[in-house]
């Protein structure tokens, strides 16, 4: 089989699975053969071992069934950066890029990245903040085991602190940031997750409780403690979340200065309180 067959076949069977069944075909064919996207349209002649045919197969009906594309490829990009990710982490979504763009405005130094799963928040600060130190805290070992890795990765390991905990629990302030994309799906809205959300990405990424809001107010406990002053507290929230977010922070915490940002695409997205 040749490069140019295997993406038709890959096509084809991916048609019903997604939008972009071309698009998917070439990203799994290039992870299987190690070519850049280019390399396999600009060669479609090339042959394909009969080991590489059969890998490809596999991830295709796989991907076919559901299974999540980053999964497979055992990464993904976020903020111009790739990452690794698992089944250990919630994939890292572009409404997410939201919350770095707001943190990166306000160039914090002391930074602390509560639940950060893959490390991509962290990661992504530390890069573009030179001087900035983060402390990523995560309750999931494998979690930080996937962290530790896009840590490596991206040459930040003097800057990014890993501990395991719930929340902020051992830490002392003052930072001059607490940012955070905690569990914010209510118990209710499981069921009209996609599935190959519920199945493949791990439930305690996602679930917030009864009404979703369940770690935003063990946040907005404990934040006051951990900001200096003028810190800023930034979590992202469901699109449907803005106006019980913005009464929860202005209840928890009088003397802040709480907004909800929208992402690109105008969805409420993030809650700031600011001292």
């Amino acid at each position: 089989m040749t490069l140019g067959a295997a993406l038709r076949e890959g096509m084809d069977g991916l048609r019903a699975a997604t939008d972009a069944p071309r698009l998917e075909a070439e990203v799994l064919l290039a992870h299987v053969t190690g070519l850049p996207r280019a390399a396999l349209l600009a060669h479609p002649d090339r042959p394909l071992g009969s080991g590489q045919r059969a890998r490809y197969q596999a991830l295709v009906r796989r991907r076919a069934a559901g299974y999540p594309l980053p999964y497979l490829t055992g990464r993904v990009e976020f903020y111009g950066l790739e990452f690794a990710v698992s089944p250990a982490v919630l994939i890292p979504r572009a409404e997410t890029e939201t919350l770095v763009d707001l943190a990166l405005a306000r160039r914090p130094q002391r930074v602390v990245d509560v639940g950060t799963g893959s490390g991509c928040l962290a990661v992504a600060l530390a890069v573009h903040l030179p001087t900035a130190h983060v402390i990523a805290t995560d309750l999931s070992a494998p979690a930080l085991r996937v962290a530790a890795a896009n840590v490596r990765r991206h040459g930040v390991e003097e800057r990014i602190r890993l501990i395991r905990c719930d929340l902020t629990a051992p830490l002392v302030g003052p930072f001059d940031l607490v940012i955070a994309n905690p569990p914010y799906v209510a118990r209710w809205e499981w069921p009209r997750l996609p599935a190959s959300v519920r199945r493949y990405e791990p439930r305690l990424a996602l679930d917030g409780g009864s009404d979703g809001l369940e770690v935003l107010r063990r946040l907005l406990a404990a934040a006051p403690r951990l900001l200096g002053a003028g810190g800023t507290l930034l979590v992202e929230i469901g699109a449907g979340q803005g106006a019980a977010a913005a009464e929860l922070a202005r209840a928890a915490w009088p003397a802040a200065r709480v907004t909800i940002h929208p992402d690109l695409a105008g969805r409420p997205r993030v809650l700031e309180a600011t001292r």
